[in-house]
């Protein structure tokens, strides 16, 4: 099987949509896009374990990166990929093989473009940070990424959305004692003893917070809850998985501290941290690519690599033809006609 990068980005979103490459398992997807970006002369490609980044040497006076993930959370009965009327089904339609599609069809056909262009397709996004493969390339290879404006074809329904928010996850253990549940009395339910937490939680108040003419709402929720060991025992150990989703004008330090304040008495542990990222909408690159677009920009609900652009100093956007809204679902599709006004807007800008 090979790729053909030239053919339209829908269709080309299918191919991908239909090579299974859930979180971990993307080698296979990694080894396709790297044969068919290496049969193109006007890039020069590196593989760095399941990341493949390509990149023109043109001489322009500044470069343009743009960016997007191989990984889709676990299909959901969602493959193959579907066509029905105006959209497309299928694990990853919108987050975000179809950005891919948009990226490889722009790297195989522009072939004079008025920057020079970095292409970085990588692994294990939808997963723990640990685990991120642009993450990895930040740390060992900044060079691939050096670049006067990131975009990263995120699910953005075709507008600009800026920054991101921070996610953080600590893990809660509310204490028992275990004892025979016919005798639940000489023991303490530890997942009864979770309640007052859950209420917390329930009733926890989000702020919104404006920055730069930017909306970010905040989040506080319960996303696990683990306990109990049998079915006749009375458990002694509930531990509850807390997900905070912060904006980006607190440090993952103040937003822990946060999560500390809200939960004071318990013992919280802090599992999985990621930075959120401002705007950055004033750095001039930037700025010229919403121009370029149209539209009011607007906050990036939800957590992307643009914050790992951001820690480098690259001003970065969130900008792709997926739909936030269906990421994730079962039924996750996305707009067939979004994905050709991508590339069409992307072409007249790099173009």
């Amino acid at each position: 099987m090979s790729l053909d990068l030239t053919q339209d980005p829908i269709d080309l979103t299918a191919a991908l949509v239909d090579i299974a490459s859930v979180s971990g398992d993307e080698a296979r997807l990694a080894d396709l896009v790297e044969d068919a970006l290496i049969d193109l002369p006007h890039l020069s490609v590196v593989r760095d374990g399941n990341n493949v980044i390509a990149r023109t040497s043109l001489r322009r006076r500044s470069r343009v990166l743009l960016a997007g993930h191989l990984d889709t959370v676990p299909i959901a009965d969602n493959l193959p990929s579907r066509r029905e009327g105006d959209r497309l089904f299928g694990v990853g339609t919108s987050d975000m093989k179809s950005g891919d599609a948009v990226l490889l069809h722009l790297a195989a056909t522009l072939r004079d473009p008025a920057y020079d262009l970095t292409f970085v397709l990588y692994d294990n996004e939808e997963v723990e940070a640990s685990r991120n493969g642009l993450k990895r390339l930040a740390e060992t290879r900044p060079d691939l990424l050096a670049a006067d404006l990131a975009i990263l074809l995120e699910p953005t329904e075709g507008q600009v959305e800026a920054g991101c928010q921070g996610t953080l996850r600590v893990r809660v253990t509310i204490p028992g004692t275990r004892a025979h549940s016919a005798r639940s009395w000489l023991g303490e339910n530890a997942i009864h003893a979770a309640a007052p937490l859950l209420t917390t939680l329930v009733r926890y108040d989000p702020r919104s917070v404006e920055i730069d003419g930017c909306t970010y709402r905040e989040g506080l929720n319960a996303v696990k809850v683990e306990g109990g060991v049998a079915g006749n025992v009375i458990p002694d150990a509930c531990v509850v998985t807390i997900n905070f989703r912060f904006a980006p004008d607190r440090s993952e330090s103040e937003a822990l501290e946060h999560v500390r304040q809200v939960l004071d008495g318990y013992d919280v542990e802090l599992t999985d941290s990621s930075p959120g990222a401002l705007p950055g909408l004033s750095a001039p690159a930037a700025a010229h690519f919403v121009t370029a677009v149209g539209g009011a920009p607007v906050g990036k609900y939800g957590w992307t690599d643009v914050a790992r652009f951001a820690a480098l100093g690259i001003p970065a956007v969130n900008f792709g033809p997926g739909d936030p809204n269906l990421a994730h679902k079962r039924d996750e599709s996305v707009e067939v006609a979004l994905i050709t006004a991508a590339t069409t807007t992307l072409r007249s800008y790099l173009s």
